[in-house]
């Protein structure tokens, strides 16, 4: 299957885009390929697209006050990648987003985006659950924090991308759960024992 035809069952299964919406958008898709380490978009800058990852894994972090890299958002194959605030208001993003392997996104810009937009209820009603979804991850990132243990983080990104282990060096995803090497690596012998 193509990056396009990919994309195309994906867009229909979340926004349930038909045939003939999904024609309107074929000349507006960029294919982009990331190599490891490769920027998405610098913090600073106004991220220009919104990207749908067809193979690698991208993160958003930011640098905190003592100088260490703090992963924000992990974004894993066949998911959306986006600043999406700097996206959606064109303006400066606050933190990078880097490929952290090889990567290939499909991409839009907001231009074309809007365009759509105007052309068919159905492009508004993706834009409207792009604003859901990107809401959603925010308040569940949020909350996990509040909410679940380290351990409960670890289970349930486990359980929603049981591949990212493979992927991502444990580094990364202790800083993305906001749990120290050592902690995670106790958390992971625990599981492992039951």
């Amino acid at each position: 299957m193509t990056d396009i035809e990919q994309l195309k069952v994906a867009l229909s299964h979340f926004a349930q885009l038909d045939e003939d919406s999904f024609a309107l958008s074929l000349n507006c898709w960029k294919i982009k390929t990331y190599k490891k380490g490769d920027i998405y978009n610098p913090v600073g800058s106004i991220c220009r697209y919104l990207g749908f990852t067809m193979e690698g894994y991208f993160r958003a972090y930011l640098i905190n006050k003592n100088g260490e890299e703090v992963n924000l958002f992990l974004f894993p194959p066949h998911q959306v990648v986006v600043t999406y605030k700097s996206f959606i208001h064109e303006s400066p993003c606050e933190f990078n987003t880097v490929a952290m392997t090889d990567a290939r996104a499909i991409c839009i810009n907001l231009t074309d985006l809007h365009a759509l937009y105007r052309k068919s209820h159905a492009w508004e009603r993706f834009g409207r659950l792009m604003a859901e979804k990107a809401f959603d991850i925010a308040v569940d990132r949020a909350e996990s924090f509040i909410f679940k243990s380290a351990e409960q983080r670890y289970l349930e990104l486990i359980d929603m991308q049981p591949d990212i282990i493979d992927h991502i060096p444990l580094y990364h995803i202790s800083s993305y759960l906001g749990i120290a090497g050592p902690s995670l690596s106790r958390i992971r012998k625990r599981i492992s024992c039951k």
